[in-house]
Parts: C-alpha cells; structure tokens; sequence
C-alpha cells in the first residue's frame, strides 16, 4: 500500500482505543468518546450550575487543589480559559511550557509528568504536538489528565463547548440531551479537516447526538477516508451546496505548521471555500458561524462575517471557561469518588 495512503488512513481513523485499560483515572477526559451520551448530558447540566453558582461559594469547590497545565504548544483560548476555570473553581495552578522548563533541555514526557505528580499536582491539563500523547502521560502517571489537544487526534474540551454553543441557538432550553436532540440539524465543517483535532472531535461527538455533519473542503485537506470515520458524516465537496444545507457552519483554519510541504494555491481555496457575506446572505441567512480560532481573517472567513450577526465565535469562547469548570471539577472530584463521574 502507498505509504502516504496508510499515513493518511492512520490520521482519520485513528486506532480505536481500548475499553479498558484506558482511561485508568475516572476523571480523565482524553477522548470525547470517554463519554456516554448521558456523561455529556450531565456535564452540560453542570456547566449550567457552575456557571450560575455564586462565585464566592463556587471557588471553595475545589479549594487550594493542584492542577498543572503542561503546554507543549502556543495557545491563548484553551489555556487561558482552562487557567480561569480552575480559579473560579478556587484551585491553584501552576503553567508549565515547553520554553521555560526543562522539556526544552530534552525531558521526556513520562519524566516532566512524574515531576509534576512529585511535587503535587493532582491533575495534569496536556496540549501536545504528538497524537496520543494524553493516553501516554495518563498511563505513566495514573493522574487525572485532560486532553486539551493531541497533535491531529482529539481536542474534546473544544466539541463539547462547540455543542454547548450548537444548542443555545438551535435547541435552546434542551435539557437533558439525548441522541435525538440535534436530529435534523446539519453541521458543515469546512477547511483543513485532514490536520483538525477540533472536526474529529466534533465528528465523534455530534453525530452520537442525531447531527448530520458535512465536511467540506479540497482532496488536499479532507481525503474520501474522512466518510468513515462514523456513522452520520459525510463529503460535500461544493462549499455552496454545503452552506445552502447548514444551520451551523465551522470554518477551519488552513494549518501551515502541519502542512508538511504541501503546495496550495491560497487565491484558489479563497474563490472555492472562503466564507463571504453574499455567500451566508444568501445560500444560510439563519444559520449560525463557528470557528475554534485562531481566525486568519480574508482567508477562510471575512471580517464581516467573523464580526457579524451570524457569528457565535466569541460565545463558543465564553463557553469554553463554562464546559472546562465543569471538566476540571469532573477531574478532581470523580478521582476523589473513585468512579466515573
């Protein structure tokens, strides 16, 4: 078999991981397929709590409790919003990257995480480049860790803020959820899906909860394979009939870090795929715009259109401090329990 076919099979379907061992904390989140349907729905619910708690009762939650943020990676949304959650919830945190440390002399991974377990941390929140690095740092250190980015895998924090986001418009008031709450709904996500934790994530997570997901975007960056990657997913290839079929849309940015040599012609992929507001005027005049960031504005997306009526981008980012209160609580707590909460 061509090898840059078997890589890029790899990439969308990812080896399924196992029941069990993994993941060996009950508040681990490495994977939105840890879970359940009604997990997600209790989670949801919590979110709500949390974020309408009086925050000089909800910063005793979880009072002068250690939680370590090990970035690997530039972030400015999922970090600072996890930093926030954390000490709204009343823990301590302590940031750990990989330029004011001593990952940049060559530590491992597996030896950063025992240090950060000896000197006390009690959950480990991981942005990673490497796929399937949260499953590694959970296994060498039993902590409760939080997949906040895994290389091309899985950014699970990000889908659920993202289907917080899906039902305050198109579900408001839905509660509890349940496989059939987005039934009827189509959700395009349009871009560089090939290099995109944020669409797995989604494309896992969405569907088990009766969406219709659209990917969308050239061969380059969304092979046929995509398809297959679960029930409820599908290929549009015309970005106009993808909109003309959305009530939510997802613009992805093109990631240039993991192009890999990869020649594509900018101009191009602007006049196919670049979200305008003619097009969204006139093809999804109600539907809603997403996007994880960062936005690189005149290129998948306006400013018109990042800034307009349509656009929920500054509230998926509002919801990411909300879901991650009730996903560090989660952590802490369901550790502290012994089972899964």
């Amino acid at each position: 078999m061509n090898p840059a076919a078997t890589s890029v099979r790899r990439q969308l379907n990812p080896p399924p991981v196992p029941a069990s061992p993994f993941p060996y904390n009950p508040g681990s989140l490495l994977s939105v397929m840890d879970l359940s349907v009604e997990s997600v729905s209790r989670l949801l619910a919590r979110t709500t709590a949390l974020e309408n708690e009086d925050p000089l009762v909800r910063d005793r939650i979880l009072a002068k409790r250690r939680i370590a943020l090990l970035f690997y990676e530039s972030s400015t949304r999922t970090r600072t919003s996890f930093e926030l959650a954390a000490k709204s919830l009343g823990a301590d945190t302590t940031l750990v990257s990989s330029l004011s440390s001593s990952i940049e002399k060559g530590e491992s991974l597996k030896d950063t995480g025992l240090t950060l377990r000896a000197l006390g941390a009690e959950a480990i929140i991981l942005r990673h480049s490497s796929s399937g690095a949260a499953w590694l740092l959970e296994a060498e250190t039993r902590l409760p860790v939080i997949n906040a980015g895994d290389g091309m895998h899985e950014h699970p924090t990000q889908a659920l803020l993202d289907l917080r986001t899906i039902l305050a418009h198109l579900r408001p008031g839905t509660a509890p959820v349940n496989a059939e709450t987005l039934a009827g709904v189509t959700v395009s996500i349009v871009g560089d899906i090939l290099h995109s934790r944020v669409a797995r994530s989604n494309m896992l997570l969405l569907p088990r909860l009766g969406a219709r997901v659209l990917l969308c975007g050239p061969k380059e960056l969304l092979p046929e394979l995509a398809a297959q990657a679960g029930p409820g997913i599908a290929i549009e290839r015309d970005f106009e009939a993808a909109v003309r079929q959305s009530q939510a849309i997802m613009m992805l940015r093109i990631q240039a870090e993991r192009l890999a040599g990869l020649q594509l012609d900018l101009e191009e992929y602007k006049t196919s795929y670049q979200l305008t507001g003619q097009r969204l005027a006139a093809l999804a005049p109600t539907a809603i715009v997403m996007h994880p960031g960062p936005i690189i504005r005149g290129l998948e997306i306006t400013a018109g259109v990042a800034d307009g009526v349509q656009s929920t981008i500054l509230e998926q980012i509002t919801n990411g401090v909300a879901i991650r209160m009730a996903v560090v609580e989660r952590a802490l707590l369901a550790a502290r329990q012994g089972g899964r909460a």
